[in-house]
């Protein structure tokens, strides 16, 4: 029986598929969801989701955050940026460290609003920098 699977983006359903078992980056470590595992809900930091089919990795993506809702039956993960590996780039990841960088030195520290969208941005950044270094 296998885990009913959604990866949800803030724009549209990315994937939706029954897999053996996935492998979430939650922000305690990685979780491994297989069928009947209990019910939770867990923060997510960024990383690769792995999607296991026949005892084997059969997809693996990267997550910037965000959340999961984990049932007996499925994983929904509801994430804010999801990219294929193909797609990772340290360029990018350091373009993306330095606004954040820029933009939390001029935030208001006392709008907690900003200062968190600031912070989210500076784990997002470093994350794909990790990301792409990784083999």
């Amino acid at each position: 029986m296998p885990v009913a699977l959604e990866i949800v983006s803030p724009e549209k359903l990315l994937l939706s598929r029954p897999v053996d078992m996935v492998v979430v980056p939650a922000e305690e470590g990685d979780i491994g969801v297989l069928p009947g595992h209990a019910p939770m809900i867990v923060t997510l930091r960024g990383g690769f989701a792995s999607l296991y089919e026949g005892g084997q990795v059969t997809t693996k993506l990267f997550i910037a955050g965000g959340f999961a809702e984990i049932t007996p039956e499925r994983c929904t993960v509801l994430a804010d940026e999801v990219h294929p590996p193909s797609e990772l780039s340290k360029a990018e990841g350091e373009r993306r460290l330095a606004a954040a960088e820029a933009a939390w030195e001029a935030v208001d520290k006392m709008d907690v609003a900003a200062r968190d969208a600031a912070l989210a941005a500076l784990r997002i950044a470093r994350a794909i920098i990790a990301a792409a270094e990784a083999p």
